[in-house]
């Protein structure tokens, strides 16, 4: 992305890559930062009028004269802004994070204004109350009814004199959470460490020391430079056995955005997120609290699935009971393989977890997570999902050729049988500078039908941080992924589909939409289980010098390390999700001193997991799926998802008794029917008993993980 200052072309609004696309796809490449103000501007002039005469005495409260215009408005807003947003992710740049800090307190105002507005609340209220409600199709009742919800929790019902301050939170709400983002990514981007010696490299494997070469030469250093992307930094935590590497890596990843990160030696202190966690949970707390509830966490809850706080923390403190046994297991044998095999001197260390892991699984199993590697091409792993969907789902994906914003970046259309596209969805697969960490998948475009007959088609980002390619002798070589990664890949791809195969037609429950927060991983998390079906990985692996695919015998070593510490990795995900659950249900954030989080952490680490929390772990700085991804009291969703997402993949291996395949297409019709297109037009509870035929059980979940103790004959 260039950041020119001059750009005659996009002087004129209808030339503005941010508008002229209309319904279509914006031209990304084209988008400068000098675009985002004028268009913005425009859009939300746009949306105002749209308000002003949807709660205007002569507009009737009827979906066509109130509903339908208004989210018209709304969504070529959110659509521009949605673009924005997504290169601010993914294409970082100073101009471009400018512009897009300035023009963010606009567009939160304008949409918290459109929460609060009480006119429009009261036609919106006239809406559900007149007689063409019932005539009103489900999805569209559905979205009538979301959006009074949305109303109530927007400070619509608040005094007048209450309603500045609400919207001032709002603002710097979204405020902090860009900033929290931005210094994550910062001290991300900010460190790297140099190894000129090679004979400190001992034990990485090959690609990881030449992507290591790669980075070096791109920033015209001589060695090998290590930074704290994900796929740079985790081979060194796994294989290095320079173990002053390993330290010095691990303390830069913990504590990154913190007052103990290694940047500070560059004067960079304002990328200490500390006091940031601490204001974003008491502006939260102050918000739920005008709202009318006790705590963040239970306003939170308002949309989604759980009952009450209550029932959230014994769920996951439930979880934490059943898995500790095995917990205690998995760390036992660990410190007793770091010590006897490996001959660690002195206790275990928090750097030498990863490394004690990746050899005792090799010692345990025969086989490394590098050799596995070897057999999962990128281009094949794609091959085998595809497959996959092609089968489950009856549709067929092809290449697209959509507009894209970096040169790595793919595009696919999603057709039906009789070749009439359906959906579109990127793939941004890889790891790069300026991008934001993790994987995510966003929606670029709702799938959207108009009253002339006209159907708006969906469009999602699939976006992940693999690996990339490599040169080997000169020859850029196929980037291969780890199981990790192709879990991950699955993971996105069924939050894809539950946006892209959606049959609804009304907006605001199309797809992702409107799907209570705690059920939306259903999809992806279910996904992830064909990654452990040979009839599967058998079509999607081709070893990158052979051509041949996994070795049944290497698959079955694989299954048997499938729960290789689960007892370990339950528990860490717990403290995760109570952490973020009881800083916002019972950490008095009134009184919280600078380090509260911090401390709570500790403390729930200490009560509910088996391995200490470091004393220089700073952590919960760089956690933004709650500080900057919309998980605040909500990342327990993803447990109480996996339970749904067990479940329903049982109903496949209760059909392959049957049919011989987990691929089986009947009950993928029945998934997709019940699951997948009808998105958040009804509870999530009603759509996962009309697929299951009763509620979800824990039980498939606990078997899936290896969570249950074996009965003793």
């Amino acid at each position: 992305m260039t950041t020119s200052k001059t750009n005659p072309v996009h002087d004129h609004l209808e030339n503005n890559p941010l508008i002229a696309f209309g319904r279509g796809i914006p031209e990304y490449a084209a988008i400068q930062p000098e675009d985002i103000a004028p268009a913005i501007e425009h859009l939300l002039e746009q949306a105002q009028l749209a308000v002003n005469h949807a709660t205007s005495p002569s507009t009737p409260s009827t979906w066509e004269a109130l509903a339908e215009p208004l989210e018209d408005a709304t969504e070529a807003l959110g659509r521009s802004w949605g673009a924005i947003s997504h290169l601010n992710s993914v294409a970082d740049t100073p101009a471009l994070r400018t512009a897009y800090g300035a023009m963010l307190p606009e567009v939160t105002a304008f949409f918290s204004s459109l929460g609060q507005n009480l006119a429009l609340y009261e036609k919106f209220k006239a809406l559900k109350n007149d007689t063409s409600f019932a005539k009103l199709s489900l999805a569209q009742q559905k979205v009538i009814e979301n959006s009074l919800r949305d109303f109530r929790l927007g400070g619509a019902e608040l005094a007048d004199d209450q309603k500045p301050r609400f919207s001032k939170i709002q603002d710097e709400q979204a405020q902090l959470g860009k900033a929290f983002s931005d210094h994550v990514l910062d001290a991300t981007d900010g460190f790297v460490h140099l190894i000129e010696n090679e004979a400190e490299l001992a034990g990485l494997p090959p690609d990881a020391i030449e992507a290591a070469a790669e980075t070096a030469a791109q920033k015209n250093l001589k060695g090998w430079a290590f930074s704290l992307h994900f796929p740079s930094y985790y081979p060194v935590m796994q294989y290095a056995e320079n173990r002053n590497l390993r330290r010095k890596m691990y303390e830069a990843y913990v504590t990154r955005a913190s007052e103990l990160a290694p940047e500070y030696a560059k004067g960079q202190l304002d990328w200490n997120n500390t006091e940031n966690m601490l204001q974003q949970l008491r502006l939260r707390d102050e918000e739920a609290k005008m709202l009318g509830f006790e705590s963040y966490a239970a306003l939170s809850l308002a949309p989604k699935m759980a009952r009450d706080v209550t029932e959230v923390d014994h769920f996951l403190a439930d979880i934490a009971q059943r898995a500790r046994p095995f917990a205690e297991k998995d760390w036992d044998e660990l410190q007793v393989f770091a010590r006897d095999s490996l001959k660690l001197p002195g206790p275990i260390q928090p750097w030498d977890i990863a490394y004690a892991s990746e050899h005792l699984k090799q010692e345990r199993y025969s086989f490394s997570e590098n050799e596995l590697k070897q057999y999962f091409p990128l281009p094949k792993v794609l091959e085998g999902l595809f497959g996959l969907i092609q089968t489950l789902f009856d549709v067929r994906i092809e290449a697209a050729n959509l507009p894209i914003w970096h040169a790595d970046v793919q595009s696919f259309s999603v057709q039906n049988p009789s070749g009439q596209i359906i959906a579109y969805f990127y793939l941004d697969p890889y790891a790069r500078q300026g991008k934001r960490g993790g994987a995510w998948m966003d929606d670029a475009r709702g799938r959207r039908e108009f009253s002339n007959g006209e159907i708006q088609v969906p469009v999602a980002y699939l976006v992940c941080n693999f690996a990339p390619p490599v040169k080997v002798n000169g020859v850029l070589r196929q980037p291969t992924i780890t199981h990790d990664d192709v879990i991950t890949l699955f993971h996105e791809s069924g939050h894809g589909l539950h946006h892209l195969l959606t049959q609804v037609g009304a907006l605001g429950v199309s797809g992702i939409n409107g799907v209570e927060w705690d059920a939306v991983e259903l999809p992806s998390q279910f996904m992830e289980n064909f990654c452990w079906e040979w009839e599967v990985l058998e079509k999607m692996t081709a070893h990158i010098e052979t051509g041949m695919p996994l070795p049944k015998a290497l698959f079955e070593k694989m299954l048997s390390a499938k729960n290789f510490q689960n007892g370990l990795g339950t528990l860490r995900q717990i403290v995760f999700s109570l952490t973020d659950w009881r800083m916002h249900s019972s950490l008095n954030v009134k009184t919280a001193k600078q380090q509260a989080v911090l401390e709570l952490s500790r403390e729930i680490a200490a009560k509910f997991n088996v391995i200490p929390q470091p004393e220089i772990s700073r952590w919960p700085n760089s956690f933004s799926h709650i500080f900057a991804g919309g998980y605040a009291a909500g990342y327990y969703s993803y447990k109480w998802a996996e339970v749904l997402s067990a479940d329903a993949y049982a109903a496949f291996e209760e059909a392959s008794k049957l049919t011989g395949t987990v691929l089986d297409s009947a009950t993928g019709a029945r998934y997709r029917a019940e699951i997948l297109a009808v998105g958040g037009s009804r509870s999530a509870a009603e759509s996962f008993k009309a697929f299951r035929g009763r509620d979800p059980s824990i039980d498939a979940l606990l078997r899936h993980g290896g969570l249950v103790q074996e009965e003793v004959a």
